[in-house]
C-alpha cells in the first residue's frame, strides 16, 4: 500500500520517464527480426542522420534516431512503396517536383508488390544517390530552422501515440536535401503543396504545426448568400449556420438560387490568393468545396467536377466521396466532423482537412481559371452545418444558441 502511494505522489517528470522506459522496453520485447526492406529503410536513415544537424545544440528532432534504431518499425509493403516512390523520384528530370502520373500511395503499394527485380534496382537507385551523401561530413547539412522544428512536432506526435510511424518526417527530410535550391523557411509549405499534388487522397496523417499556422493565416470570413439558398433551408441570422427546414419558404427565384439540391454558396468569390475557412458538418449526409462562377444551380444535376464543383460529400453517413468523375471514394476512416477548406488559386489546389487531428484528406488540383464560390450542402433538419473562421474555432457551437431567421 504504501508503494502504491509512493507511486502516486512522485512527480509528473518521473512518472513519464518510467513510463516511456516501459513503452521502449515493451517494443523491444515484441521486436521481430527485420525484413530486407525494412532493413533499408534503416540505414537510409541513419546516414540521412550521420549528415543532417537536425540536433544542434539541444537535444531535439529525434525522429530519424526512432527509425534508425528501429523504435519505429514500419510494415514491410509500406518499406517497399517507400523505396520504389523515392527511387523514381531520385530518376525523374525534373525532381523531386514532378507529380505528372505519379501514382497515390495505394498504388505505390500496389507496385511494391511486383517482382523483386523492380525493388533491387530502386534500391540501387538510392545507393547511387547515398554516395554522394556519404562523402559529405558528419553534422555538415543543415535542413533548416523550419524544418527542425516540424521535424521535432513529428517527434512529439508520433510519442503521444497520434500517428503511426514516422514516414512523413522521413519524407520530409528526403525531399529537403534533394531540394537545396529551395527557400529553407518555406520548405515545409512547399512539401505540403508537392504532397498534395502527389498524392491527393490521404496524403499525410498530420501536418505539423508550422505548416497548420500557415495555411490557417489564410482564413477568411465566410458568410452564406441568401439569395442562392434553396428555399427549404433554414439560414441563421449570422448567416453561418443552416439547416433543412420542413415546409418551403416564398422566396424569389433568382438565376443564382439553388431549386434543387439543399445547398448555398458563400458571398464572397476568389479569383486569386490563398484562403481559408472551417465547417462543422453533419453526421450523416452533407458536401462542401467551392463551385465556379459559371456553374449551374438548377434542379439536380449532379454537383460534380463536370458540372463546375469540387466538392467532398459524405452520404448516409458512412461514404465519404470527392466528386470528381468518376467519383473517388475516401477512405471511411478520413469522415470528419470538422472540416478545413484551404483554397490556393494561383497554385491550383483545393484541399480539405479533418481539422481536429490535423490531417489531410483530399486535394483538387487543377487550373481554376474563373471566380470560385465556397459551397455548402446539407440534408440534416437536427444539426446544423455551421462555417467556422479559424481564429474563432473555441467559440460556443451549440445551435439553441443560436437566433435563427
Amino acid at each position: 500500500m504504501m508503494q502504491c502511494l509512493q507511486f502516486l505522489v512522485e512527480p509528473t517528470k518521473n512518472v513519464t520517464a518510467k513510463f516511456k522506459e516501459f513503452r521502449k522496453k515493451s517494443k523491444n520485447e515484441k521486436r521481430e527480426p527485420l525484413d530486407e526492406s525494412q532493413q533499408f529503410i534503416v540505414d537510409l536513415a541513419n546516414d540521412l542522420r550521420r549528415v543532417c544537424q537536425v540536433q544542434p545544440q539541444i537535444n531535439r528532432s529525434e525522429v530519424l534516431e526512432h527509425i534508425s534504431s528501429s523504435e519505429d518499425v514500419w510494415p514491410t509493403l509500406t518499406c517497399r512503396a517507400f523505396i520504389l516512390e523515392w527511387a523514381s523520384m531520385l530518376e525523374s528530370k525534373k525532381r523531386p517536383m514532378q507529380t505528372d502520373e505519379w501514382p497515390e500511395r495505394s498504388e505505390w503499394k500496389d507496385l511494391a508488390l511486383t517482382n523483386d527485380l523492380d525493388m533491387e534496382s530502386a534500391k540501387r537507385v538510392i545507393l547511387t544517390w547515398l554516395k554522394d551523401l556519404r562523402a559529405q561530413p558528419e553534422q555538415s547539412v543543415w535542413p533548416g530552422e523550419q524544418v527542425v522544428v516540424d521535424l521535432d512536432d513529428f517527434d512529439k506526435h508520433w510519442r503521444r501515440g497520434q500517428m503511426a510511424t514516422l514516414q512523413s518526417a522521413m519524407e520530409l527530410v528526403f525531399w529537403t536535401l534533394l531540394n537545396k535550391e529551395l527557400n529553407k523557411e518555406t520548405i515545409p509549405q512547399k512539401w505540403l503543396m508537392w504532397k498534395q499534388r502527389s498524392q491527393q487522397i490521404c496524403a499525410t496523417p498530420y501536418i505539423p504545426h508550422t505548416v497548420w499556422d500557415w495555411i490557417c493565416d489564410a482564413g477568411v470570413e465566410v458568410t452564406l448568400d441568401l439569395d442562392t439558398a434553396n428555399p427549404d433551408l433554414l439560414i441563421s441570422e449570422d448567416e453561418k449556420r443552416m439547416r433543412c427546414g420542413f415546409e418551403r419558404k416564398e422566396v424569389p427565384n433568382y438565376h443564382q438560387r439553388f431549386d434543387g439540391w439543399w445547398c448555398a454558396v458563400g458571398t464572397e468569390g476568389f479569383s486569386s490568393g490563398r484562403r481559408y475557412w472551417e465547417v462543422d458538418v453533419g453526421e450523416m449526409d452533407w458536401r462542401i468545396g467551392v463551385a465556379k462562377e459559371s456553374a449551374l444551380r438548377k434542379g439536380f444535376k449532379s454537383l460534380n467536377t463536370d458540372t463546375g464543383y469540387l466538392t467532398l460529400r459524405l452520404e448516409r453517413g458512412t461514404e465519404l466521396k470527392a466528386l470528381t468523375v468518376p467519383f473517388t471514394a475516401l477512405p471511411a476512416t478520413s469522415i470528419p466532423c470538422k472540416v478545413g477548406i484551404y483554397l490556393d488559386f494561383d497554385e491550383g489546389q483545393l484541399s480539405f482537412y479533418d481539422v481536429e487531428s490535423r490531417s489531410h484528406i483530399y486535394t483538387y488540383n487543377e487550373t481554376f481559371g474563373e471566380k470560385l464560390f465556397p459551397l455548402f450542402g446539407t440534408v440534416e433538419i437536427v444539426k446544423d452545418l455551421v462555417i467556422r473562421s479559424p481564429k474563432n474555432r473555441s467559440h460556443c457551437m451549440c445551435p439553441s444558441m443560436c437566433l435563427w431567421g
